[in-house]
Parts: C-alpha cells; structure tokens; sequence
C-alpha cells in the first residue's frame, strides 16, 4: 500500500526562509539548511524549497541554498521558482535537487512540459498550480503566476488536465485562498484536480494543525505540504503522522 507523503514547504527569498498569508506580508522563518535539517530528523518524507521571488524579480533560483541543503539532508528535495528551461533543470539537479518545479514558465510556454519530461522523465517534473477562487473560469478555480500576483484566465482544472496530459509527473496544488489562513485544504479543489488527473497531487495551503491533514487525503491528495505549522513549532511531522494514522491513514 503506498503512504502518503508529510511534506514541510520552505519557501524562500533572499537565501532566507518567509512566510505569509495568501502569498503576502512574508516574514522571516529562519535559515533554510537549519529548517530542512530540523524536518529530516523529525521524519519528513520529502522536502520542498521554493524561491518565491525568482519569477518576480527574474533572478536564478539560489544554487548555493540548495547545495547546502542537499549536502545536510538526505530525503528527496523538490526545487521550484524561476525555473524556465531544460537547462536550469539540468543545473538544479547538479546541486542537489531530486525534483524540479515548474508554474509561470509553463504557463507562458506548456511546450517546456514536454520538454522535460522527455529529457530527465516524468518523475522529476512537478508543475505547481498556485490557484484562486474564481468566477471568470468554468470550474471556478483559476491558475495565476509570478507567486500569485498575475492571474490568467486559464481554468485550474483544465490545465491540471492539460500538463498531465504533457508529461508532468507531480502536481503541487497551492490554493492562495487558504494559504497561510489555518483553516484547513481547499477540499473542492483537491477533489477537482484528483478527478481530472492521474497522476500524483501534493496538496498545499490552509493547513492549521494535525487534523486538517486526513481530509486531504481524503479529498484525493498523495501528499501533503505545509509550512507555517511547522515552521512555527506549532506541531511537529510526527504530530501530523500520529493523527493521520489515528484517522486510519497510511504513513511511514
């Protein structure tokens, strides 16, 4: 039976660790290699690391972060934020990282979907969806970039279809609604994405103790990320495991 996956988010700017709500007001959180190494040694199963201001600012994502990281924590590391190419896939993954993100460059350009996942395969290739509530798209979710700061009339359910269909082997699904609030995963939307894809959905956004974990899974998510939980000391992964196991779920 596969296990869901407990993933703590280190979303980055200027080589430190931030947090805010709805993708605004980011505070610092810390020094990513000491957070990565505090959630390997608690039990996380992956760790992701986003530089939130890499699209924005048009800026690499930070190299020598993410070496640092690879070099101290041994469980697979997704990387994401101001990847654009094959080539700055091929370059994160001879720093370090396991998996490569990939949101606003897809949007401008989907063809680099396929692009990927033919050079390096599907497994490495997560396409991150940082989605808003919407009354302008049929399925009432709509996929925004540059951190949720330009929206773009696409449908979030009929890209999560589109880039599934071009070769994604992970989708990262972030609704900005629910990000950092504490209130729990947009349910409706994680049901949307796992019925109009097949391949794995992280679920990201919202999660404000142990319990609201379950019910993402439940929901359809195969992992679940958090940030502002964690980072704050609030609980720990084994909190959320022990919850999860206590709900009937299956975690390592």
């Amino acid at each position: 039976m596969l296990t869901t996956r407990v993933i703590p988010c280190l979303d980055v700017a200027g080589g430190r660790v931030v947090k805010g709500v709805n993708f605004q007001d980011l505070a610092d959180q810390g020094d990513p290699v000491e957070l990565a190494a505090r959630y390997a040694s608690q039990g996380a199963d992956e760790l992701t690391f986003l530089d939130v201001t890499a699209t924005v600012e048009g800026a690499d994502t930070i190299l020598e972060v993410v070496e640092r990281c690879a070099e101290q924590v041994f469980i697979p590391l997704t990387v994401g934020g101001g990847v654009r190419t094959v080539a700055d896939v091929s370059r994160l993954l001879a720093h370090g990282a396991d998996k490569v993100g990939v949101n606003s460059a897809a949007i401008a350009r989907p063809e680099v979907v396929d692009e990927i996942s033919a050079a390096f395969g599907a497994q490495v290739l997560v396409v991150s969806l940082d989605v808003l509530r919407s009354t302008d798209t049929p399925s009432g979710f709509e996929v925004t970039t540059h951190g949720g700061r330009r929206r773009t009339g696409i449908d979030a359910i009929g890209w999560a279809a589109e880039v599934d269909r071009r070769g994604a082997g992970e989708l990262l699904v972030n609704s900005i609604d629910a990000d950092g609030t504490k209130a729990g995963f947009d349910l409706e939307l994680i049901r949307a994405v796992r019925d109009a894809t097949g391949v794995p959905v992280v679920a990201s956004g919202g999660a404000g103790g142990p319990e609201h974990f379950a019910p993402a899974v439940d929901a359809g998510a195969d992992a679940v990320l958090a940030a502002s939980i964690f980072h704050s000391q609030q609980c720990t992964i084994d909190d959320v495991k022990a919850a999860m196991r206590a709900a009937g779920k299956t975690v390592r």
